[in-house]
């Protein structure tokens, strides 16, 4: 019998999600195949089967959240005494491997003779259904072996509860103390609160796992933001100008954020303490400039990576910006694409935001959020008003490592060489 254990998926990543089981208890595993989706708040992983043998027992819920190195799984090896299906080392008279049968917790039904309605406090439950599943039957006073489930294996899900409860009559439920008096107590509001009033959504695991990294970086780091608008009227018309030519030529689309990120990685280089982060009372100065893009799906933010962005041109950021928001979309980034940021761009101009406070990437010191590109009027130089393309600059940094001044002349920076593109330019 050996352990199949929660696996590392990274140097920064201490734990993981199991998102969903791909193999069941007593199913034959060949060596390498997939056992487990594993997601972490960096990338979404398949936890391969060590040997070749049958799954004897999960011993992690899916949905659970546990640390690297963590047993999730028992598996009996076939070099461990499980006899492969073919029959090959066993004698002739062998029969098939058994597999232990998990028992269950024992079925009950309620005085008035409809199962469902009891206690939810049964030792089985630990293990057969998910905390959030056990809250709600706690809440509700509902026994959960008498609710039909819709999950993964026939695994009852908070949905199936309150389908459930909906269609149950509540009158047997005793009122609590205090009712008759019209005094609502915590316990009289949820007693009457009905599935009606609320519906419940599951966060799925890589949003759990999102949350957990949003609230650790607001409470490791004192958040400041700061802001400057740009004008970019040559920009919007040298892009409209080349845009065309340059689908034909390179086969993906030019977007505005290779101009953005070009610009932000000439200005790290030239003021690298943005380009850095606070460890232990210092702070660690990184020298290679690797820009972390967030890219959004229908379910979740991933943050990727563009390696030496200061060294590639707008087509080479084009193409790298491309390749990445793809994979990302379609479940393909792997673990080294999330890794070894060290400022991050966002842009939330892409639907329709004109101002945004970010927050910060884990171990960097600032994010640039890119708003959108809004046409406005403008005073010029002589006092004339024009209609100027206008994009806002937001900048969060890491109080600790960054002031105001320094930040200030960093977007500054930003600014200068977006405004420095014409019409007649080139790229």
């Amino acid at each position: 019998m050996i352990e199949i254990k929660m696996p590392k998926l990274g140097e920064s990543v201490t734990e993981g999600t199991l998102s969903r089981w791909l193999k069941q208890v007593g199913e034959p595993v060949h060596r390498y195949e997939p056992i487990a989706e594993i997601i972490t708040d960096k990338v979404t992983a398949e936890l391969p089967a060590e040997a070749e043998g049958i799954l004897m027992r999960h011993l992690v819920q899916e949905g659970e959240t546990v640390a690297a190195g963590t047993p999730v799984a028992l598996m009996e090896t076939f070099t461990s005494g499980v006899s492969r299906a073919s029959g090959s080392g066993a004698g002739a008279g062998s029969g098939p491997a058994k597999v232990p049968q998990a028992a269950g917790p024992e079925s009950a039904r309620s005085r008035d003779g409809r199962s469902g309605v009891a206690g939810a406090s049964g030792s089985g439950l630990r293990g057969r259904y998910s905390p959030a599943v056990r809250k709600l039957a706690r809440e509700y006073n509902v026994r959960l072996e008498g609710i039909p489930g819709t999950g993964a294996g026939g695994r009852v899900t908070r949905r199936d509860v309150l389908a459930w409860l909906e269609g149950a009559t509540m009158q047997s439920a005793p009122r609590p103390a205090g009712a008759s008096q019209g005094i609502l107590t915590g316990e009289t509001a949820r007693a009457e609160q009905t599935p009606d009033d609320v519906e419940v959504i599951e966060a799925s695991p890589i949003r759990r796992a999102i949350a957990r990294h949003m609230v650790e970086s607001v409470h490791a780091a004192p958040h400041a933001w700061t802001m400057v608008e740009a004008d970019v009227t040559g920009l919007v018309r040298l892009r409209d100008r080349i845009k065309e030519d340059f689908r034909r030529r390179e086969g993906i689309p030019l977007t505005f954020m290779p101009f953005f990120l070009k610009a932000v990685a000439e200005s790290l280089r030239e003021f690298p303490i943005l380009n850095s982060s606070w460890a232990d009372d210092r702070i660690i100065m990184k020298k290679r400039i690797h820009l972390s893009v967030a890219v959004a799906t229908e379910d979740a933010l991933f943050v990727p990576v563009i390696r030496d962005a200061d060294r590639l041109s707008i087509t080479g950021l084009a193409h790298a910006l491309h390749d990445l928001a793809t994979r990302a979309r379609q479940g393909r980034l792997k673990t080294q694409d999330m890794e070894g940021g060290t400022f991050t761009v966002n842009n939330t101009g892409a639907f329709g935001s004109v101002l945004s406070k970010p927050i910060l990437n884990g171990g960097q010191a600032a994010i640039l959020s890119v708003e959108a590109i809004v046409k406005r009027p403008v005073v010029m130089p002589g006092d004339m008003l024009a209609i100027r393309s206008m994009v806002n600059l937001c900048l969060s940094l890491d109080h600790r490592v960054l002031d105001g001044w320094i930040s200030g002349r960093f977007l500054q920076s930003v600014k200068r060489r977006l405004e420095a593109y014409r019409e007649d330019g080139g790229i």
